[in-house]
């Protein structure tokens, strides 16, 4: 049986890969032990970073040179019940405090919204 925070991701990923201006890339973060040594290796950008990890391109206005920037961004996907953890809470407020897009997508509908919505200070304590 898939796991549904699984499918979701995916559809996510599939949705949001039309949207012009944003790059999402899956962030897998955790241990194994490498076969060979049994050391633990770890993997992934960081303990707490969201599932879905890239940028979304803007176009800065003329009084600012009409340069392009890419805003981190940073989405979290949970079911409709999932829970943050608090090392993603952490994760989420961060990047928001640093100007970045983040928070937690519980559907398309959502990711879309938080793609195209730069976020807004300060960030709900929960991260999204």
């Amino acid at each position: 049986m898939p796991n549904p925070e699984t499918d979701l991701q995916q559809r996510i990923r599939l949705a949001l890969g039309t949207h012009p201006d944003a790059r999402l890339f899956r962030n897998q973060v955790g241990s194994l032990p490498d076969p060979r040594t049994g050391r633990l290796v770890t993997f992934g950008l960081a303990r707490g970073s969201a599932d879905l990890i890239g940028w979304r391109t803007l176009v800065v206005t003329p009084e600012m040179v009409g340069q392009r920037i890419a805003v981190f961004t940073s989405l979290e996907i949970k079911t409709a019940t999932g829970r943050l953890s608090p090392a993603q809470t952490h994760w989420l407020h961060a990047v928001r405090t640093a100007g970045g897009i983040a928070g937690v997508a519980r559907s398309v509908a959502d990711a879309h919204h938080l793609v195209a919505n730069l976020p807004t200070f300060p960030p709900n304590s929960d991260g999204s």
